[in-house]
């Protein structure tokens, strides 16, 4: 077996599709198929269910899978050390929360560009679980995800917090008292959220099934600028960061509501591969802009 034939078989498994597996590697889609056949040869068993759609691993194709994924990881770690004296080139592959980019990825990906300008930073947006998924898969080289306090990482990620995240629960202006109301009284209004996967939801439905409630949807949608303005045309209620309700359009509309019972708040995380290697120079530099932009909008929001 050779090497080319291991990153052809992740490849293929990562992505799902031979012809998006042979666009990564710069191959042509034949030649992706013939690697994983000379590999599938060599090891003498069928690694790839080809009957399919999309192309699934065989049980023992699983297994041989993640043994070939460190085995990866571990070239990559090799490569970058043989390198280590160049400036930090290439390409970074890094998946982050919506939330996260609204609020600090501009002035991070600036900083990224001052610190390290051969570098290309590739950035995708989803929900937290997946991306992480992606990281220890070794398809994203890092994830700047939201977190319950309470959540473990996998044994082959690495992290830090970069600080914790207030949430306001707001209300079309005018349609509450300005007074404290507990969860029970803003559920009966029903909610505007992101889809099922968002952690604000989630954290939300928990508090709501701990008092025996359960969630009551009007709407779901995503994009915290347009919950926002469907919030301010009296839909229902919205559960969002606070620096974001000041920065909306629609802040003059809004209301934010003070909840006796129901304080939400998540930590922000930069999550990695324990191997990531010379890349963690650049995560730094990512880590301590967004920090820096989490804590600017915590005293923002105090003044």
């Amino acid at each position: 077996m050779k090497l080319d034939e291991i990153e052809a078989f992740v490849a293929v498994v990562r992505s799902e599709s031979l012809s998006q597996a042979a666009e990564r590697l710069e191959l042509t889609q034949p030649a992706v198929t013939r690697r994983i056949q000379n590999f599938e040869e060599s090891l003498g068993v069928e690694l790839l269910d080809r009957n399919t759609k999309p192309m699934r691993t065989t049980p023992m194709g699983r297994a041989v899978y993640d043994q070939c994924r460190a085995i990866v990881r571990e070239i990559d770690v090799l490569r970058q050390l043989v390198n280590d004296g160049a400036p930090l080139a290439g390409v970074l592959r890094l998946g982050v929360a919506q939330t996260v980019a609204d609020i600090a990825m501009l002035d991070a990906l600036q900083s990224l560009r001052h610190a390290h300008p051969e570098l290309q930073a590739r950035v995708s947006t989803g929900w937290g679980s997946p991306l992480l998924q992606k990281a220890e898969d070794g398809e994203l080289d890092a994830a700047v995800v939201l977190l319950p306090a309470n959540r473990a990482l996998p044994e082959t990620l690495a992290g830090e917090s970069l600080g914790t995240l207030k949430l306001a629960v707001v209300a079309q202006k005018g349609l509450l008292k300005r007074r404290a109301h507990t969860l029970a009284e803003c559920q009966a209004h029903g909610w505007v959220l992101n889809p099922d996967g968002c952690g604000f939801r989630a954290g939300l439905q928990h508090a709501l099934a701990a008092q025996g409630h359960v969630l009551k949807l009007n709407l779901e949608t995503l994009g915290t600028e347009l919950q926002l303005g469907l919030v301010a045309d009296g839909v229902g209620l919205g559960l969002v960061p606070q620096p974001l309700v000041a920065a909306s359009a629609h802040a003059a509309s809004l209301d934010i509501v003070h909840v006796s019972d129901f304080k939400p708040e998540i930590a922000v995380w930069i999550v990695r591969s324990r191997a990531i290697g010379k890349m963690e120079s650049a995560l730094a530099v990512l880590a301590q802009s967004i920090a820096r932009s989490f804590r600017s909008a915590r005293l923002a929001r105090a003044a």
